[in-house]
């Protein structure tokens, strides 16, 4: 799995103009999915995530965790984080696994997180989406297991 974390004061994700997900301060998980990846990677990724000490404490210094904050999460699937760029002018995506295992981890990753207690909302798998999102500080993380 490859994902890019963003500390967020707010974000949201938009479907045919509806909004489907919303979250106050969190994070913003953008997750792809990719050929050998498995739920054991899911939940490597979802405990690491939540528990990454990203959020300031009284003396600004990240020491904070998600939970610590009560923070939400909202996690967009997002397959072009495998787009390879090196070669040519169009990415190439075979590194990305296919539609049908991508939303099995990518659903299962979602019921993960809920299961360590977070609160959750999401974008619609395979939509055309439209993300808000509230870069706080700006904080981004990119991890890949």
């Amino acid at each position: 799995m490859r994902v890019v974390i963003q500390r967020v004061s707010q974000a949201s994700v938009e479907v045919d103009e509806k909004t489907v997900g919303a979250i106050g301060a969190g994070l913003v998980v953008l997750l792809a999915v990719g050929h050998e990846d498995t739920e054991s990677t899911a939940d490597w990724m979802a405990e690491k995530i939540t528990s990454l000490r990203i959020f300031n404490d009284a003396d600004g210094k990240m020491n904070r965790s998600l939970g610590e904050t009560e923070g939400s999460l909202l996690v967009i699937s997002q397959f072009t984080l495998y787009g390879d760029c090196i070669k040519g002018r169009r990415p190439s995506f075979t590194d990305s696994a296919l539609p049908d295992k991508a939303i099995l981890l990518y659903e299962y990753f979602v019921t993960r997180c809920k299961q360590l207690g977070f609160r959750v909302e999401q974008g619609v798998f395979g939509a055309m989406m439209l993300v808000h999102i509230d870069n706080d500080g700006p904080v981004t993380f990119v991890l890949e297991r």
